[in-house]
């Protein structure tokens, strides 16, 4: 099985043009053989937490109107795509959350993951999330984790003890802090837990960052098996043994 992580620039704020975007990267990893295609942190809106917090319609439901492009894209790859958005809860205090959509090869909902552990300036805008987010796709078990939930290893090791063969990693690391981050974080988790680790994050401005592109995949022994530019919208695609 191909997977997938797709790294681009969004569009602040536009749902609607995010949304045409990924759904072509769903088409252009499908293409190239992918099953499932992983989004950045806030993808959909960019990571425009000032935004987020002046304007209610920003947030999204999985059946959004909004989001047919990426559905449709899914539907017409059998494919599957992770989609990381602002989403109402029904038990934040009023505050969203920092979610993750996976969309099946029907556009059905398979699940949906919110962020456990928010970072610094995000806990005043969002409420974390309470379980973890697992799906399976052609017999492969995935496991969900959003950008700072990475740095704590429970997260992948829980992920290895249910069984899980691929960790998905929505992410927004930046120009300064990415190469470091990646190295002393993603690798060791493929290899301390035996996982294949997908790491998506965004290129370009993300809100106040300068995202640093290098979205990639490491095998369970910590080794790279793809990695995208670091300084332009693309993909990095590795196979996963299946079962």
């Amino acid at each position: 099985m191909i997977v997938a992580a797709a790294q681009s620039t969004s569009e602040p704020g536009s749902v609607e043009a995010n949304a045409r975007r990924m759904a072509a990267q769903v088409r252009e990893a499908a293409g190239r053989g992918a099953r499932v295609t992983v989004f950045a942190e806030l993808a959909l809106t960019g990571y425009e937490l000032e935004l987020l917090t002046q304007d209610p319609s920003l947030l999204v439901t999985p059946g959004d109107p909004r989001l047919e492009p990426v559905r449709a894209a899914c539907r017409g790859t059998a494919t599957a795509a992770v989609v990381n958005c602002a989403a109402p809860t029904t038990d934040g205090g009023g505050r969203p959350a920092i979610a993750s959509f996976v969309f099946g090869p029907e556009g059905e909902l398979l699940t949906r993951y919110d962020k456990q552990h928010l970072y610094e300036s995000e806990s005043g805008v969002f409420a974390p999330g309470r379980g973890d987010g697992r799906f399976e796709l052609d017999g492969v078990r995935f496991a969900l984790a959003t950008c700072f939930d990475s740095h704590f290893p429970e997260i992948a090791e829980r992920a290895a003890a249910d069984k899980c063969r691929v960790y998905l990693a929505s992410s927004l690391y930046w120009k300064g802090n990415g190469e470091r981050e990646r190295a002393a974080v993603y690798p060791v988790r493929a290899k301390d837990h035996g996982l294949y680790v997908v790491l998506a994050n965004h290129v370009g401005q993300a809100g106040p960052y300068d995202g640093c592109g290098l979205s990639g995949v490491w095998g369970p022994d910590g080794t790279a098996l793809a990695e995208a530019a670091p300084d332009a919208a693309g993909l990095a695609l590795a196979d996963v043994p299946t079962p």
